[in-house]
């Protein structure tokens, strides 16, 4: 019997070891993202963690949710253009992206009354807030003041967005081996707001209408201009506005040394042809699956709940970036993620043409499916591209030259955009006639295989190393900046400020 309780006791203790164990596991999962949370705020500073979830969370990820809906549904229902021309007409919105490094030149050699940072974010609230009660107030608008306003939206959230980009870029140089985690961070807080606002925008055109949606929006336009009213900022004292012109002449120099590179140029070269190659055709698919007397007839709601369910594989995609594929080749990676990319495509093509029901699979169900691999691998493709982009930054003009790298990307997208578009209009694909779309699915998927063949482009250096030669690591010595502006720009809590006041 002695023995018979030791060995009750001993097999109670391993139990309880085991739950504690369990118990332990659990706790440490859990914290595991608050603690990475608390390290990027310590070491990068509080201020920049905070300041990306505000434009990449909430002026970007969940206002660019409610716009990318609303307007799908305020070009068909209220404009009633034609797929290809809603193609055209969002290329034409995209532009101030394209732009970028004029606004990462201006924030980096011209201060505003002795600040370089806290007006263009000002100016871009302000924009932004004109420009979505413009639209929201104003019934039967042209299609030109439409485009008009719809573009200054775009400007007033790109402007934000490229002095967050310096920040980034920045720290990216400084902290080389957080570059990965910062990019997380971003297309985290992007995630997570994209997933709260495409849950929302569905419900929200049906209740309000594309219109009430553009004056929800102002909402994160007035909190961009919160960000500018809030920002701690060193000021500059007797800046010499007679040497913007030398400065910008001197940033201009140092970016075209740095694009001369074989280094900067090759890889610039495969992503601009990466995003141009795959032919946006969203606009096609969407009216047919809201309109087409053979599709699939989705509701408001359910294009809303579809773009949702995407969001959440991008952003579980973000994590196992994060966790598993940071420190791989950015040729490797990109190689299975254009490969994977060319192969989702087909899904579209099996909706089309109604395969999906001769295999029993709802249409609701086969779309959500859909929905979340393309995300998941888009996501996939673009976490390496901005690391890799991050890291071809030179010193002095970080948020210039990743303006600049971003401003490649996106003119690849209004490619893509427009390309589609074409192919849309040759295949005679509009409101009502749907027959040649699946032709132009096919030929979208076959485009989007072609760049690998130029992947060679694309360094196979480890992600964690430096991706610049020595002759242009560090331009800053031909740019004229404050030793300030090396400086994590600080942004300070409400009650602060009105006390100073």
């Amino acid at each position: 019997m002695g023995e018979e309780s030791k060995l009750q006791i001993h097999s109670e203790e391993e139990v309880e070891e085991s739950e504690n164990t369990d118990g332990i596991c659990c706790s440490s999962m859990l914290c595991a993202p608050i603690n990475w949370f608390k390290m990027l705020a310590v070491e990068l500073h509080w201020s920049f963690v905070f300041g990306v979830v505000i434009v990449y969370g909430v002026s970007q990820g969940l206002g660019g949710a409610f716009s990318m809906i609303g307007t799908e549904y305020y070009m068909k229902d209220v404009q009633k253009v034609q797929p290809s021309e809603s193609q055209v007409y969002s290329g034409i919105t995209s532009i101030p992206w394209i732009v970028k490094p004029l606004w990462g030149l201006l924030t980096d050699v011209v201060p505003i009354l002795g600040y370089r940072r806290r007006p263009y974010f000002l100016f871009a609230g302000s924009l932004g807030v004109v420009s979505m009660l413009f639209l929201s107030l104003h019934k039967n608008l042209h299609i030109v003041f439409a485009l008009l306003s719809l573009t200054a939206g775009s400007a007033g959230v790109a402007i934000a967005d490229v002095t967050v980009d310096a920040c980034v870029a920045q720290n990216s140089g400084s902290h080389p081996s957080l570059a990965a985690d910062m990019q997380s961070l971003c297309s985290l807080s992007s995630s997570i707001g994209a997933l709260v606002g495409f849950s929302l925008s569905g419900t929200l055109v049906h209740l309000l209408g594309p219109m009430g949606v553009y004056g929800l929006l102002s909402i994160p336009a007035v909190l961009v201009f919160l960000v500018g009213v809030l920002l701690k900022e060193p000021q500059t004292y007797n800046f010499a506005y007679q040497q913007v012109n030398q400065n910008f002449t001197d940033a201009a120099k140092a970016m075209w040394k740095t694009l001369k590179c074989p280094e900067v140029w090759r890889p610039c070269l495969y992503m601009y042809l990466s995003f141009a190659l795959s032919l946006d055709i969203q606009e096609g698919m969407f009216y047919w699956a809201t309109d087409s007397d053979g599709g699939p007839h989705f509701s408001k709601e359910s294009i809303g709940y579809i773009s949702a369910v995407g969001s959440v594989g991008s952003l579980l995609v973000t994590i196992l970036y994060q966790y598993g594929l940071k420190d791989y080749c950015f040729r490797d990676l990109l190689f299975w993620t254009q490969l994977l990319l060319g192969l989702s495509g087909m899904l579209d093509l099996l909706l089309v043409l109604r395969l999906n029901l001769k295999f029993g699979i709802p249409d609701y169900f086969f779309v959500v499916i859909d929905a979340s691999i393309s995300q998941m691998i888009r996501r996939l493709k673009w976490m390496p591209l901005l690391v890799l982009s991050s890291k071809l930054c030179p010193s002095g003009i970080e948020g210039t030259f990743f303006a600049l790298l971003m401003s490649i990307d996106n003119t690849g997208l209004l490619t893509s955009r427009w390309g589609g578009g074409l192919l849309l209009h040759v295949f005679k694909v509009t409101r009502t006639q749907f027959d040649n779309l699946w032709l132009a699915i096919l030929i979208r998927n076959i485009l989007r295989i072609t760049p690998l063949f130029v992947l060679f482009l694309v360094p196979r250096s480890d992600p964690n190393s430096s991706s610049l030669p020595d002759e242009v690591s560090d331009s800053k010595e031909n740019i004229e900046t404050p030793a300030t502006e090396n400086e994590n720009i600080e942004l300070v809590a409400l009650v602060r400020n009105m006390d100073a006041r």
